[in-house]
């Protein structure tokens, strides 16, 4: 019992424990809207799983990237299921096209749903990522279960390739409380 334990304790104190880990994958995906093109008889979806699906590619015909239509204050989110301490988050932009549709968007992270999670708090603002480049933004620890990316008061297409969400469990805060 007291190996066990031991191995516990090791564990929750390694750096493995408390490591920041891409978090959205696996996470439940939505967005304002879902855009539809020529494209979709294909059976191409610009689905708002895409930019949690692991892959980075950025050009929209490979089928990973989201696409909403032209709406005003266009949204995407991701659940990340429970809360987790975020340390920064990776958006690769689309490449083939638009790169400057994601300028001004707000990355956001918190634990309410109000206004579809667009109220909760800022962890940085996009004022440029180039087409098909990946940026990180550092978010400094907020705590949060939703990630939003939203381009308030602008009426445009919102298009994700990738979002990367890199936290670490709250337990691993306080293992001994």
């Amino acid at each position: 019992m007291k190996f066990l334990l031991l191995v516990v304790l090791l564990w929750i104190v390694s750096d493995g424990a408390s490591t920041d880990r891409n978090v959205a994958l696996g996470g439940r995906a939505t967005q304002s809207s879902t855009y539809q093109d020529s494209y979709a008889h294909l059976g191409y979806l610009a689905l708002a799983i895409n930019a949690v699906d692991g892959n980075t590619d950025s050009h929209y015909m490979h089928g990973s990237c989201s696409h909403t239509h032209n709406d005003l204050s266009p949204w995407w989110r991701v659940d990340l299921l429970r809360s987790y301490r975020i340390s920064h988050i990776s958006i690769t932009n689309r490449g083939d096209c638009c790169g400057n549709r994601l300028d001004g968007a707000e990355i956001l992270v918190g634990d309410s749903l109000a206004n579809n999670g667009n109220n909760n708090r800022r962890c940085a603002l996009v004022t440029t990522i180039p087409a098909g480049g990946t940026l990180t933004f550092q978010c400094n620890d907020m705590v949060g279960r939703y990630i939003n990316v939203v381009l308030t008061g602008k009426q445009d297409f919102l298009q994700l390739c990738e979002v990367e969400v890199f936290g670490r469990d709250l337990i691993y805060d306080h293992p001994c409380t």
